[in-house]
Protein backbone atom coordinates (compact mmCIF):
# COMPACT_ATOMS: atom_id res chain seq x y z
CA UNK A 1 0.00 0.00 0.00
CA UNK A 2 1.06 3.32 -1.02
CA UNK A 3 1.55 5.85 2.23
CA UNK A 4 1.67 9.42 2.58
CA UNK A 5 4.72 11.28 2.39
CA UNK A 6 4.97 13.23 6.17
CA UNK A 7 5.79 17.13 4.76
CA UNK A 8 8.36 19.04 5.68
CA UNK A 9 6.82 20.89 8.69
CA UNK A 10 5.43 18.15 10.40
CA UNK A 11 7.01 17.53 14.36
CA UNK A 12 7.65 13.56 13.24
CA UNK A 13 10.58 14.75 10.92
CA UNK A 14 12.24 16.43 14.20
CA UNK A 15 12.07 13.74 16.85
CA UNK A 16 14.37 11.10 17.22
CA UNK A 17 12.89 8.09 16.44
CA UNK A 18 12.58 4.75 18.84
CA UNK A 19 14.24 1.52 18.47
CA UNK A 20 12.31 -0.96 17.16
CA UNK A 21 12.37 -4.56 19.03
CA UNK A 22 12.05 -7.78 17.35
CA UNK A 23 8.83 -8.91 16.67
CA UNK A 24 7.48 -5.16 16.15
CA UNK A 25 3.77 -5.83 14.96
CA UNK A 26 3.35 -5.69 11.26
CA UNK A 27 7.05 -4.68 10.17
CA UNK A 28 7.13 -7.23 7.26
CA UNK A 29 4.20 -5.14 6.03
CA UNK A 30 5.70 -1.81 7.12
CA UNK A 31 8.65 -2.44 5.18
CA UNK A 32 6.83 -3.79 1.66
CA UNK A 33 4.64 -0.57 2.27
CA UNK A 34 7.94 1.91 2.44
CA UNK A 35 9.27 -0.21 -1.06
CA UNK A 36 6.15 0.76 -2.32
CA UNK A 37 6.31 4.37 -1.53
CA UNK A 38 9.80 5.41 -2.60
CA UNK A 39 9.22 3.89 -5.76
CA UNK A 40 6.27 5.28 -6.27
CA UNK A 41 7.59 8.74 -5.18
CA UNK A 42 11.18 8.21 -7.64
CA UNK A 43 13.18 7.77 -4.28
CA UNK A 44 16.19 6.57 -3.51
CA UNK A 45 15.47 5.78 0.79
CA UNK A 46 12.87 6.54 2.56
CA UNK A 47 13.02 6.84 6.12
CA UNK A 48 9.54 5.38 8.82
CA UNK A 49 9.49 9.22 10.09
CA UNK A 50 8.67 10.47 6.62
CA UNK A 51 5.71 8.14 6.89
CA UNK A 52 4.76 9.24 10.17
CA UNK A 53 5.84 6.67 12.77
CA UNK A 54 8.96 7.84 15.12
CA UNK A 55 10.72 4.23 14.80
CA UNK A 56 14.68 3.31 13.73
CA UNK A 57 13.75 1.92 9.81
CA UNK A 58 14.53 3.30 6.45
CA UNK A 59 14.68 1.25 3.26
CA UNK A 60 17.18 2.15 0.24
CA UNK A 61 17.98 1.57 -3.58
CA UNK A 62 21.07 3.41 -4.91
CA UNK A 63 20.60 0.98 -8.08
CA UNK A 64 19.36 4.51 -10.55
CA UNK A 65 22.71 5.77 -9.39
CA UNK A 66 25.17 3.34 -10.94
CA UNK A 67 23.60 3.75 -14.05
CA UNK A 68 24.81 5.97 -16.98
CA UNK A 69 28.15 7.32 -17.66
CA UNK A 70 29.69 8.21 -14.93
CA UNK A 71 27.48 6.12 -12.40
CA UNK A 72 28.57 4.74 -9.16
CA UNK A 73 29.32 1.35 -8.99
CA UNK A 74 29.24 1.04 -5.63
CA UNK A 75 25.24 0.96 -5.67
CA UNK A 76 24.82 -1.80 -8.67
CA UNK A 77 23.06 -3.74 -5.76
CA UNK A 78 22.60 -1.24 -3.20
CA UNK A 79 19.23 -2.42 -1.94
CA UNK A 80 19.06 -2.73 1.96
CA UNK A 81 16.54 -2.75 4.64
CA UNK A 82 18.24 -0.79 7.68
CA UNK A 83 16.66 -1.64 10.79
CA UNK A 84 18.27 0.37 13.89
CA UNK A 85 21.64 1.21 12.30
CA UNK A 86 24.33 2.69 14.13
CA UNK A 87 26.72 5.01 11.88
CA UNK A 88 30.57 5.04 12.89
CA UNK A 89 33.70 5.57 11.72
CA UNK A 90 33.42 7.90 9.04
CA UNK A 91 36.05 8.91 7.02
CA UNK A 92 37.77 12.33 7.69
CA UNK A 93 37.72 12.88 4.10
CA UNK A 94 34.26 14.91 3.11
CA UNK A 95 32.49 15.04 -0.16
CA UNK A 96 29.90 17.58 -0.96
CA UNK A 97 26.71 16.52 -3.65
CA UNK A 98 23.34 18.23 -3.97
CA UNK A 99 20.59 16.13 -2.22
CA UNK A 100 17.00 16.18 -2.21
CA UNK A 101 14.44 14.80 0.42
CA UNK A 102 11.13 13.42 -0.34
CA UNK A 103 9.47 15.30 2.91
CA UNK A 104 10.90 18.45 1.02
CA UNK A 105 9.73 18.47 -2.79
CA UNK A 106 11.13 21.13 -5.13
CA UNK A 107 14.37 21.80 -2.77
CA UNK A 108 17.68 20.53 -3.20
CA UNK A 109 20.68 21.48 -1.60
CA UNK A 110 24.62 20.44 -1.56
CA UNK A 111 25.34 18.81 1.69
CA UNK A 112 28.44 18.17 2.99
CA UNK A 113 28.98 14.41 3.93
CA UNK A 114 32.27 11.85 5.36
CA UNK A 115 32.79 9.88 1.86
CA UNK A 116 33.12 6.55 4.29
CA UNK A 117 31.15 5.17 6.73
CA UNK A 118 30.80 1.86 8.62
CA UNK A 119 27.25 1.04 9.44
CA UNK A 120 25.76 -1.89 11.84
CA UNK A 121 22.22 -2.57 11.50
CA UNK A 122 19.88 -5.68 11.38
CA UNK A 123 18.10 -6.49 7.95
CA UNK A 124 14.56 -6.94 7.43
CA UNK A 125 15.21 -11.26 8.45
CA UNK A 126 16.66 -9.91 11.89
CA UNK A 127 20.66 -10.65 10.91
CA UNK A 128 22.79 -8.15 12.72
CA UNK A 129 25.20 -6.96 9.62
CA UNK A 130 28.23 -4.13 9.75
CA UNK A 131 29.24 -2.69 6.47
CA UNK A 132 31.95 -0.01 5.30
CA UNK A 133 30.25 1.99 2.52
CA UNK A 134 31.74 4.82 0.17
CA UNK A 135 30.77 7.23 -2.54
CA UNK A 136 26.53 7.45 -2.75
CA UNK A 137 25.86 4.67 -1.25
CA UNK A 138 27.67 6.33 2.26
CA UNK A 139 25.57 9.35 1.46
CA UNK A 140 22.08 7.66 0.86
CA UNK A 141 22.56 5.70 4.44
CA UNK A 142 23.75 9.20 6.14
CA UNK A 143 20.64 11.00 4.56
CA UNK A 144 18.45 8.48 5.78
CA UNK A 145 19.79 7.92 8.79
CA UNK A 146 19.89 11.32 9.34
CA UNK A 147 15.86 11.24 9.45
CA UNK A 148 15.63 8.76 12.59
CA UNK A 149 18.04 11.43 14.35
CA UNK A 150 15.25 14.17 13.33
CA UNK A 151 17.66 16.06 10.94
CA UNK A 152 16.74 17.46 7.36
CA UNK A 153 18.63 18.57 4.65
CA UNK A 154 17.78 21.92 5.99
CA UNK A 155 19.97 21.56 9.02
CA UNK A 156 22.65 20.92 6.75
CA UNK A 157 22.69 24.69 5.16
CA UNK A 158 24.13 27.72 6.87
CA UNK A 159 21.56 29.74 7.94
CA UNK A 160 21.47 32.47 5.15
CA UNK A 161 20.43 29.77 2.79
CA UNK A 162 17.71 28.75 5.46
CA UNK A 163 16.25 32.24 5.18
CA UNK A 164 16.51 32.55 1.66
CA UNK A 165 13.97 29.22 1.66
CA UNK A 166 11.88 30.38 4.15
CA UNK A 167 9.05 31.08 1.78
CA UNK A 168 9.60 27.86 0.20
CA UNK A 169 9.37 25.92 3.02
CA UNK A 170 6.75 27.62 4.59
CA UNK A 171 4.38 26.60 1.42
CA UNK A 172 5.86 23.27 1.30
CA UNK A 173 4.42 22.91 4.88
CA UNK A 174 1.26 24.74 4.03
CA UNK A 175 0.89 21.73 1.40
CA UNK A 176 1.54 24.84 -1.61
CA UNK A 177 3.24 22.84 -3.66
CA UNK A 178 3.41 20.42 -6.25
CA UNK A 179 4.51 16.94 -5.96
CA UNK A 180 3.75 13.88 -8.58
CA UNK A 181 3.07 11.70 -5.08
CA UNK A 182 0.46 11.44 -2.13
CA UNK A 183 1.84 13.68 0.84
CA UNK A 184 0.53 14.43 4.22
CA UNK A 185 0.50 18.41 5.18
CA UNK A 186 0.62 18.99 8.75
CA UNK A 187 -0.22 22.70 8.34
CA UNK A 188 -2.51 22.80 5.91
CA UNK A 189 -5.33 25.27 6.10
CA UNK A 190 -8.76 23.17 6.22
Amino acid sequence: MILPIVAYGDPVLKAEAEDIEQGHAGLAELVENMWETMYEADGVGLAAPQVGLSVRLFVCDGSPFAEGEGGDPGCKDFKRVMINPVIFDPSEEQTSMEEGCLSIPGIREGVERPETISVEYYNEKWELVEERLSGVAARIVQHENDHLDGVLITDHITPIKRRLLHGKLRDIGLGKVPADYRMKFSKRKR
